[in-house]
């Protein structure tokens, strides 16, 4: 009898075969550790040894594409932080090695991102990933990473991080499971834009050991390990059906009864298109333009943004293009900005929207290169802003795209107040698109990256759908429309219930959309309001999940 771990799944599929385990082995630099005495010349090395991480995040980012690009950028901002730098080189000059001065430095930054809370703790396991990279070269041994194998095989981890899920080859790796990490995490979010089965935060993953055969169910969580082999044929099967269903279904969204509903892709920039285009987006639905800004001294000029937002733009003639401005802060920090006042908890202050204010010349230059940028293009340009709250947020962006020329300026409903508010958002914003990741977050305070409140980070969550239903209700009584551009639309069942709760278009990474398509094929427009209606009432998330699965039989052609 296999015995059965359970977990998060967040990337449908099943993996079935050998598990490897990922182990981040860098040694712990003695503690007493001392250079030779030539302190400039020990820092050049600690120096020499940050930037190259850096670089080799950047170009892992840019070979990966999509929301990889967006991660590992910020994750060399960490490798670059002048603050960081200061401290190695105090700590050098004090007589520490160059390996010893980078840990300690580390170490201080790690327990204020630990204690912060919400987003910013999430990302201790990003912080300690750039350090063993430093140390690793600085003390001569491996850099930690993906282990080889001549054959494919399960990767199990305690976490991966970002630069590792990354670079994923999905011929080699047949599926991960890890004992941390939540839905929303990145890893998460990059497991999706690979196609890759994927379960998190799965308790006992790291009793698990190598050579282990593992059969990962990245749609329900469960993880069998030693599994009769006709079980995992019986698995595979299954799965290689729904692909199959996935891949025949083509052409607009609509639900059976032929309720339109248009499939947007989320992209990062230009490099993403082929995916998009490859699995039939109508449109795009999230543009992230985060990835011209970051991990650079200085803002990209006007014809560079013309050109990347062109690019784009072009290839959807006639097609929605929904760019989201600049999205900083947090966890993404400018280098070409001045840095706000310390903030206990960054992801609760300047970010999005709130940073544009505070630097209006940098939105204006943004919003004015989209302008040009969707001249003599079919496309149909719609601009939004991250991380508004109230109206005179909404107002003041209505404003400033008004003045630059643009026609559709909306905003994103991530913050619990903009959805409780919606209706009077509903006066100055031309549409909304809610952004389920922070939603979540915010509304179950529950930071993303935290394995162990997995069950708060769930846009299954009955609070979190009550939002989402109260900003769709509000944007439908003033004829806006309503999208969702957050991980929950790429998850076919909830999918189907956000259509039944008034969402009017659904925008996810590329590789999610033939199977999104082919749920809603197999829906009417009343049973997903009657699944939207039962999840409402449900008492919690699984609840909510058992009861749209009833009221969605259609879907079990799928097996979800």
């Amino acid at each position: 009898m296999a015995d059965k771990l359970s977990g998060v799944g967040v990337s449908t599929g099943v993996g079935y075969g050998p598990a490897l385990r990922l182990t981040r082995a860098v040694p712990e630099p003695p503690a007493d550790a001392r250079h030779d005495g030539d302190a400039d010349a020990e820092a050049r090395r600690a120096f020499a040894a940050a930037e190259e991480v850096a670089r080799d995040l950047t170009d892992r980012g840019e070979r990966a594409g999509g929301e990889a690009r967006e991660v590992l950028a910020a994750q060399a901002l960490m490798a670059r932080d002048p603050a960081l730098a200061d401290d190695i080189k105090r700590r050098i000059g004090e007589g520490a090695a160059a390996a010893r001065a980078v840990s300690d430095a580390m170490a201080v930054y790690r327990e204020m991102l630990a204690g912060a809370g919400d987003y910013l703790s999430g990302r201790v396991a990003d912080l300690d990933d750039v350090r063993d990279r430093i140390v690793a070269r600085l003390l001569g041994v491996p850099v930690p990473g993906i282990p080889q194998s001549t054959s494919p095989f399960v990767l199990v981890a305690e976490d991966l991080a970002p630069a590792d899920t990354a670079m994923l080859d999905p011929e080699r790796v047949l599926a991960f499971v890890t004992r941390e990490g939540g839905p929303t995490s990145h890893t998460a979010i990059l497991a999706r834009s690979l196609g890759l089965p994927a379960v998190v935060a799965c308790a006992g993953a790291d009793q698990i050991t190598d050579g282990t055969m593992l059969l990962v169910d990245g749609a329900s969580g469960d993880v069998l390990s030693g599994p009769d082999p006709t079980q995992a044929e019986a698995a595979r099967a299954a799965a290689a059906a729904r692909a199959a269903a996935a891949a025949e279904s083509t052409g607009p969204g609509r639900t059976r009864d032929g309720h339109t509903v248009p499939l947007l892709a989320n992209i990062g920039g230009p490099q993403d298109l082929p995916a998009a285009l490859e699995n039939g987006a109508e449109g795009v639905g999230l543009y992230r333009t985060e990835f011209l800004f970051l991990d650079r001294a200085d803002a990209p000029g006007h014809e560079e943004q013309v050109a990347a937002y062109r690019a784009v733009l072009e290839a959807f003639p006639g097609g929605k293009v929904v760019v989201r401005t600049l999205d900083s802060g947090a966890d993404k920090p400018l280098a070409f900005l001045p840095p706000a006042a310390a903030e206990p908890n960054p992801a609760l202050g300047e970010r999005g929207l709130r940073m544009m204010r505070r630097h209006p010349e940098m939105l204006k230059s943004q919003l004015a290169a989209l302008a040009e940028a969707q001249r003599d293009t079919d496309a149909d340009l719609w601009v939004m802003a991250p991380m508004v709250t109230d109206v005179d947020d909404a107002a003041w962006f209505a404003a400033a795209a008004g003045e630059a020329g643009i026609e559709h300026a909306g905003i994103m409903i991530e913050v619990p107040a903009a959805a409780l508010r919606a209706r009077h958002l509903a006066e100055a914003a031309d549409f909304f698109s809610i952004g389920t990741n922070d939603l979540t977050q915010y509304t179950c305070a529950a930071d993303r990256e935290v394995g162990g409140l997995g069950r708060f980070q769930d846009p299954w969550q009955p609070a979190v759908l009550e939002l989402v239903a109260a900003a769709a209700k509000a944007a439908a009584a003033a004829e806006r429309s309503c999208g969702v551009c957050g991980e929950a639309a790429a998850d076919p069942v909830l999918a189907c219930v956000l259509t039944g709760l008034g969402v009017t278009t659904l925008s996810m990474g590329a590789t999610a959309l033939p199977l999104v398509r082919a749920a809603l094929a197999r829906t009417t427009l009343a049973q997903c309001r009657e699944a939207a209606q039962g999840a409402l009432a449900a008492r919690g998330n699984e609840d909510a999940k058992r009861i749209a699965r009833q009221a969605l039989p259609g879907l079990a052609e799928l097996g979800l």
